[in-house]
């Protein structure tokens, strides 16, 4: 694979919003399968509900969420079923959100905004806790003559556009003093972009867990910098408004199964390991250096942590990553819609 050295256009591609959609299956052997998610017949049910089948999209391969069953269990009894459709990255799984294919779904921070730049109706329905940023980071080769990230300037980068990985690349050189345009940014999904890394046709890779463990464990990757530092709110929760706003029972009862799960987790890392090896199908100690630095629990939207999302808008904008700037509140829903949606566990999170 030969990859052009030259940079792509800043959101061009982005002004009435066309992600490449990919959804499908993301193997560790970089393999995207594609998946079918059919719309389901949508009918008024006396449990209020609009719909008997909830779509739910996850990026992480062997996501826990899915592998412990517990939203199926919650939602049977009220003839609802749950369908799971995994994706290369936010970007594309933002996409299927928006086109109606996916009802709920979990991206990073970046992904919404560069959606709602594109006039997407979606909304954040809730936050995932930040971590300490090890889980994500720019990588070159063990022998790389590069050794900061000022030395960047021209050098050829890859990341997934429109994902986290966006954001900490642009951060990470306004840092350096440097400008986006100072460097060959060249987007390719992160299933892609390992192989290219591995191959030595790149000069950095922008990524995040499993990709980043297992680029350090299996081709002696170094960090040049990783995202510890770096102001993030963490990750979201996303859905379109139609379906939070139509159905806000059911986003609850999705939502506090989650936080379940993600209490569950921080205190059992080790069984959290056990259960998602052979899923992945990696080597243990690699899952469980993803597992240490994840970050778990979900905390309410709340004004105070869209002040964070807006000032990562603010530098898009900026950089001109993005076509125009964009307020974070017009994608978010009211307080009474929030307070219907939001667990009473999830209120009290810090």
């Amino acid at each position: 694979m030969r990859l052009s050295s030259k940079t792509f256009p800043k959101i061009n591609l982005f002004q009435k919003i066309s992600f490449l959609l990919v959804p499908g299956l993301l193997t560790i052997s970089t393999t995207l399968i594609s998946c079918s998610v059919e719309t389901p017949t949508t009918e008024n049910k006396s449990n209020g509900f609009t719909t008997t089948t909830l779509r739910i999209g996850y990026q992480s391969a062997g996501d826990l969420i899915k592998l412990r069953g517990g939203i199926e269990k919650r939602l049977q009894p009220l003839g609802v079923s749950v369908e799971w459709a995994q994706f290369a990255a936010g970007p594309q799984l933002m996409e299927a959100m928006n086109v109606g294919r996916v009802d709920i779904g979990s991206v990073g921070e970046t992904p919404p905004i560069f959606a709602q730049a594109a006039g997407t109706s979606l909304v954040y329905i809730a936050n995932r806790s930040p971590g300490t940023g090890e889980g994500s980071g720019i990588v070159v080769q063990k022998n790389s003559p590069i050794k900061s990230v000022a030395e960047l300037k021209g050098k050829k980068i890859i990341f997934q556009k429109g994902s986290a990985s966006h954001y900490l690349l642009v951060k990470a050189l306004e840092e350096a003093g440097l400008k986006y345009s100072d460097v060959q940014a060249l987007s390719m999904p992160p299933s892609e972009a390992r192989g290219a890394f591995i191959q030595g046709q790149i000069d950095a890779w922008v990524t995040w867990d499993p990709h980043l463990a297992l680029a350090q464990k299996t081709a002696n990757a170094r960090v040049l910098r990783n995202a510890g530092g770096i102001a993030t709110q963490g990750g979201y929760y996303m859905a379109s408004r139609k379906f939070s706003t139509e159905n806000p029972e059911l986003v609850r009862l999705v939502l506090e199964e989650i936080d379940k799960v993600d209490k569950w987790a921080e205190q059992n890392q080790a069984e959290v390991v056990k259960i998602t090896t052979p899923h992945l199908k990696i080597d243990e100690d690699i899952v469980a250096e993803i597992v240490k630095r994840r970050a778990y629990g979900l905390r309410a939207i709340t004004p105070e942590i869209m002040v964070g999302q807006q000032q990562i808008a603010d530098l898009f904008t900026q950089e001109k990553v993005i076509p125009k700037s964009i307020d974070v509140k017009e994608a978010m829903l009211t307080p009474e819609q929030y307070a219907a949606i939001t667990p009473k566990t999830m209120i009290s999170q810090k």
